[in-house]
């Protein structure tokens, strides 16, 4: 499906400006170039053009509130000083899978004061030596390369919500295991409960039983 078209169906009818995530992928550029793209996708933040035989990113329109933007398995090579001049505060940039060979190429990216991420995987770039150091001194700004940081630490889940569930989840289990036991506790305490009422019948049994004894005593000894 062509680029154009497929920008018309994710659309659904709605205006350019209400749109914040975009997804694209698999569609087919007009000779490597994005088409259908405008600047009145003023309101993106999220765009996914992975797999669409991009060779250059010339067409990007001004997204000044893209934040993040996915450009995988493509046959980009070069031009990236666009991004910086049309995607000011992106973030997040995926870049693996393209025809990035030296680092120069990648210097434009240094006015992007806000990329904290950077993928460059499978790209022929990723092979130099010192690849990592000299990426992490040509781009200060960089938190995460390829996944990892400075120190080689992976990067966290970057889907927020799905550790919230796993926190929930792991405190529900904690919860029931809790809830398990204070019922454990309170059948113990039932049963202390019941084997006390019995030993206070018991009691009260033997007492009356002393009292009649008591009593036909007193009452031999008047017949007497």
């Amino acid at each position: 499906m062509e680029m154009e078209k497929r920008l018309t169906l994710e659309l659904r009818n709605k205006k350019p400006a209400e749109v914040k995530e975009l997804v694209l992928d698999n569609c087919r550029s007009d000779d490597g170039k994005i088409v259908g793209l405008s600047s009145d996708f003023e309101n993106l933040e999220f765009l996914s053009m992975i797999n669409v035989n991009l060779l250059s990113v010339s067409n990007l329109p001004k997204l000044n509130k893209l934040r993040k933007l996915e450009l995988s398995d493509n046959r980009i090579s070069g031009g990236l000083e666009v991004l910086a001049e049309r995607t000011p505060n992106l973030t997040h940039l995926n870049l693996s899978g393209n025809k990035i060979k030296d680092i120069n190429t990648l210097e434009p990216l240094k006015k992007l004061p806000n990329l904290h991420s950077l993928d460059l995987f499978n790209c022929e770039v990723t092979m130099l030596i010192n690849y990592r150091e000299s990426m992490f001194a040509l781009l200060p700004q960089l938190t995460y390369l390829d996944g990892f940081d400075a120190d080689d630490q992976e990067a966290p889940d970057s889907d927020p919500e799905a550790d919230g569930d796993g926190l929930d989840d792991e405190y529900d289990e904690n919860g029931e295991e809790g809830e398990e036991e204070d019922d454990d506790e309170e059948d113990e305490l039932d049963e202390e409960v019941i084997d006390d009422e019995e030993d206070d019948e018991e009691d009260d049994l033997e007492g009356e039983e002393e009292e009649d004894g008591v009593d036909d005593e007193v009452r031999l000894f008047l017949l007497a």
